[in-house]
């Protein structure tokens, strides 16, 4: 149930059950819960005013006024997005990230940086962030808690707290050096949030002229090598599609059949990337800095924003970031791992792209459940598993995802079987 899935072990099913069905006994004393049973039991009450859902959606084709209501992940925010049926806004980009946001995204830095340290015994030079405009809004800017404790800074406040700059900590306050970052933006955030586009730009302007050892400031490090070469904005690290357009088009080549190997696919993700963004930058072709960001680039991370969409379920994931993974392979000669984080659960420990596909393939695709209820469901049903087959002819031109039971169990399921073929 839902409530299950909010509070996880905070709640055991006879709590969350009693809950539901109004037999919980308010005088007993449950062990200190009784703040998570107090929630619980809101959250049920909200749920039940479902009912505002058709209310107002005639009130609003009267004209008439609709109270508003952020929006939010109902596993994440909880009561903070209920009841349901108002209109929602999402966020005021002037608070990116949330103070929330922000020591959420460090904590995930910092576990990203550990695991790093702990496979390689050193500190990454560039990691690359994904940063997309749906899962900034979900999370209130998870993603740049992410970047900002990569780069050793903080959000700097207004009296009105709205964010003026992205503050720089000492090197000593942050215990790591200052890790490069190769920002890549869907088009989405690049549209939406030009005002942090613009902060981020000026963070890593003044990141890269620092008075700081290059060993100590990758950022600095690599501007320098940059600067050398004569290179124009060698401090430019925000990255994305051409201005006012979308997407990689490396899942267009795949869905189409249009490539030849893994190079092809790694050439279209770089050329449709390296258009950089900021304060004066909107859209100018960077591919010399790209390739450079991506040469030194030795981890990748990224937030999964959906319970329902993950990896293997859309296209766009292996188009973008297994497009970024190719791209960065075939410019250092160096395998490059992502990593991803769920934003909607508790857990901030960033797991490896492959863990996550064959966790992915094990409970949808390969899952007979699964594949039964979409066998049911006729054309639209033919159509979800069509899309995931096509994911994964993708993961496995850009990642190399080669587990041959994952294949071998796929065509048995859903080509080699009669009946569902």
């Amino acid at each position: 149930s839902y409530l299950s899935a909010y509070f996880e072990d905070k709640l055991s099913p006879t709590e969350i059950k009693q809950i539901a069905t109004n037999t919980l006994n308010d005088k007993l004393n449950y062990n200190g819960k009784s703040a998570y049973i107090q929630e619980a039991q809101k959250i049920k009450e909200l749920l039940a005013q479902n009912t505002d859902e058709i209310t107002n959606l005639i009130r609003g084709l009267n004209g008439e006024y609709i109270p508003p209501a952020p929006g939010g992940d109902l596993l994440r925010d909880g009561v903070g997005v209920l009841p349901t049926g108002r209109n929602i806004h999402a966020l005021d980009p002037y608070r990116m990230p949330s103070p929330a946001a922000y020591l959420r995204g460090k904590e995930i830095a910092q576990k990203l940086i550990a695991q790093h340290l702990k496979e390689h015994g050193k500190y990454p030079e560039t990691v690359a962030v994904l940063l997309w405009g749906l899962d900034a809004i979900k999370t209130k800017g998870e993603s740049l808690g992410i970047l900002l404790e990569l780069v050793g800074a903080e959000p700097l406040k207004e009296g009105t707290g709205r964010i003026v700059r992205y503050e720089l900590k000492p090197l000593a306050e942050i215990g790591h050096p200052r890790i490069d970052v190769l920002a890549n933006l869907s088009g989405i955030f690049r549209d939406t949030f030009v005002n942090i586009i613009e902060l981020l730009d000026d963070l890593f302007q003044r990141a890269a002229t620092a008075d700081e050892a290059p060993e100590n400031n990758y950022i600095r490090k690599h501007f320098l090598e940059l600067e050398k070469q004569g290179i124009e904005n060698p401090s430019a690290r925000l990255f994305s599609n051409p201005a006012g357009d979308f997407g990689s088009l490396v899942n267009d080549q795949v869905v189409d059949g249009n490539w030849e190997n893994d190079e092809e696919l790694a050439n279209t993700w770089s050329k449709r990337n390296s258009f950089s963004y900021g304060r004066k930058d909107k859209g100018q072709a960077r591919p010399e800095i790209l390739n450079q960001l991506l040469q030194t680039s030795e981890k990748i991370v990224q937030e999964i924003d959906s319970v329902e969409y993950g990896l293997t379920d859309i296209q766009e994931y292996y188009g973008n970031t297994g497009g970024l993974k190719l791209a960065a392979e075939k410019q250092s000669g160096k395998t490059v791992d992502a990593t991803f984080v769920e934003s909607f659960s508790n857990d901030t420990t960033p797991r490896k792209l492959q863990d996550v596909l064959r966790l992915e393939y094990r409970t949808k695709l390969l899952n007979p459940k699964w594949a039964e209820a979409m066998a049911n469901q006729g054309s639209g049903g033919a159509y979800e598993i069509s899309q995931r087959m096509t994911a994964l002819i993708g993961w496995g031109g850009t990642t190399k995802f080669q587990d041959n039971w994952v294949y071998d169990q796929a065509a048995d399921t859903y080509a080699l079987d009669p009946v569902m073929a």
